[in-house]
C-alpha cells in the first residue's frame, strides 16, 4: 500500500489502532495457496489475529482455536463449524461436552494433548452415543502433544467413541531453515509408519504447524520464493500422498497489519529528543524486539521537507521501557504526526501487556478498500483492571 493512502488511513483512524487491510490477506492467502504443495489445505492459528476470523471465514480450509473464547469469536464471525479444529493443552469439559454434543453432523475435529483429554472425549463420546473425530497432537520437545510412545499406546488401546483422523504437529515458530524441518519430518513420517502397523486404518493425514517466518526489521532478508520452493520439495519427500494441512499464524496475518500511534508530545533531555505517542509497547509487540534496538518496517505522516534529526519514539506508559525507537531520524517532527508500524497483524493486537497502567485498549479497524470500518473503539481498561465497587 502506499505512502499516500496510509496518510489518508491515518488521518482517519482514531489512535492508537490497528488497522487489518483484507485485500493484503486476500492476496497473502492466494501467495501461499500458489507456494505450497498442490492439494494442501490452510489452516489459520485464529490466536494469531482473532479479528480476523470474519475476513478469512471464505478464505481458508480451517481454524485452529485454543480456547473457549476463540470458539465463540470463529462461531460469531459465522465460520462453519466443520471449519473448526479445536486444540490446546486445557480443554474446559464444560465446552467440550457443548461441541461434541452434534459432532457426528456438525464436522468439528478435536485435537487429543494428553491420555485425560483422550479420556475426557471418550467419555463425552460415550455418553452422548456419538462418534468423535480427533487429530492426535505429537510433542515437538515441550508442553505440548503427546510422545511417539504414548501415542502408540492410544491408537492401540482406541478408546470408545474416538475415531483417529490423523496427526497434528507444530514445529515451533519463526523458523527460517527449512533444514531443520527434515529431521523432524523423519520423525513424523517414522510414528506414521508405526502406528499403520498397529491399527492399517490409521489415516494418512497430517496438520503441519512449520513455524512460517517473517521479516519484521530493516536488515532482514528472507528469500520467500526460494524457502517455499525448499518447504514444498521436503512436503513432496516425506509426505507425498499424505492429506496435507499447512497451519499459518503469523505467517499468513503479519503482512496485513498496521499499528498507528500519533504524537502527543515532544521534549529535549540532556540533548536527547523525546516524542511521545498516544501508544506504546503494551500495544505494539514484535517477535524480537529486543527494546527497540531493532527497527520495524514504518513510515511518518505527513511527510515534510527540512533537515533529519534523531528522535526517541516513547510510548504513554509510566516506565523507561517504553521505548519504541531510538534515534530514528525524522524530517521535521510535530505534535500530531503519526507513525505508521507495518506487519503487525499478527500477534501485536492481543500479545501486549494490554491493561498495563490502565491504559485503554487501542481501536481496531479493517480496511476494505476505501472504507476503514471499526471492528472495536478504543476501551477504556479502569473497569476491568479496577474493582467494580469500594
Amino acid at each position: 500500500m502506499g505512502n499516500t493512502t496510509w496518510q489518508d488511513t491515518a488521518l482517519r483512524a482514531v489512535t492508537p489502532a490497528y488497522v487489518f487491510d483484507r485485500q493484503e490477506l486476500k492476496e497473502r492467502v492466494a501467495f501461499l495457496r500458489e507456494k505450497l504443495p498442490n492439494g494442501a489445505k490452510l489452516c489459520f492459528a485464529i490466536k494469531a489475529n482473532p479479528f480476523l476470523a470474519e475476513a478469512l471465514r471464505d478464505e481458508v480450509d480451517c481454524f485452529e482455536v485454543c480456547s473457549p473464547g476463540e470458539a465463540r469469536i470463529c462461531l460469531r464471525a459465522g465460520v462453519p463449524k466443520e471449519k473448526l479444529v479445536i486444540s490446546g493443552v486445557y480443554k474446559t469439559p464444560e465446552v467440550m461436552e457443548e461441541l461434541a454434543k452434534d459432532a457426528d453432523t456438525s464436522g468439528i475435529i478435536f485435537t487429543v494433548e494428553s491420555k485425560n483429554q483422550a479420556c475426557l472425549l471418550s467419555s463425552i463420546a460415550v455418553r452422548y452415543k456419538i462418534s468423535l473425530p480427533v487429530l492426535i497432537r505429537m510433542t515437538s520437545g515441550n508442553q505440548f502433544g503427546m510422545d511417539p510412545e504414548d501415542i502408540k499406546v492410544l491408537v492401540k488401546e482406541h478408546p470408545s467413541g474416538l475415531v483417529f483422523c490423523g496427526l497434528q504437529f507444530y514445529s515451533g515458530t519463526q523458523k527460517t531453515s527449512v533444514k531443520r524441518l527434515r529431521r523432524e519430518m523423519t520423525a513424523i513420517q517414522e510414528l506414521m509408519q508405526e502406528l499403520r502397523a498397529i491399527d492399517e486404518t490409521f489415516p494418512d493425514r497430517l496438520e503441519f504447524g512449520p513455524g512460517l517466518p517473517v521479516s519484521y526489521f530493516e536488515g532482514e532478508s528472507l528469500d520467500e520464493e526460494a524457502y517455499y520452493a525448499e518447504l514444498s520439495a521436503l512436503f513432496a519427500e516425506f509426505f507425498p500422498h499424505t492429506h496435507l494441512t499447512v497451519e499459518a499464524g503469523r505467517g499468513l496475518a503479519a503482512c496485513c497489519g498496521t499499528y498507528l500511534a500519533r504524537v502527543v508530545d515532544v521534549k529535549e533531555n540532556r540533548g536527547e529528543k523525546y516524542a511521545i505517542c498516544d501508544g506504546g509497547i503494551h500495544q505494539l509487540v514484535y517477535y524480537g524486539q529486543m527494546m527497540a534496538m531493532k527497527r520495524p518496517h514504518l513510515a511518518h505522516f505527513p511527510e515534510r521537507e527540512g533537515a533529519e534529526e534523531n528522535w526517541n519514539l516513547c510510548g504513554s506508559l509510566c516506565t523507561v521501557n517504553d521505548v519504541l525507537l531510538k534515534q530514528l531520524p525524522v524530517k521535521n517532527l510535530q505534535v500530531g504526526d503519526t507513525f505508521a508500524f507495518f506487519k503487525t497483524g499478527a500477534y501485536s493486537v492481543t500479545e501486549g501487556m494490554a491493561l498495563f497502567l490502565s491504559r485503554e485498549l487501542p481501536a481496531v479497524y479493517l480496511k476494505d478498500g476505501e472504507d476503514l470500518i471499526c471492528l472495536r473503539e478504543r476501551q477504556e481498561t479502569d473497569g476491568i483492571n479496577g474493582a467494580a465497587h469500594l
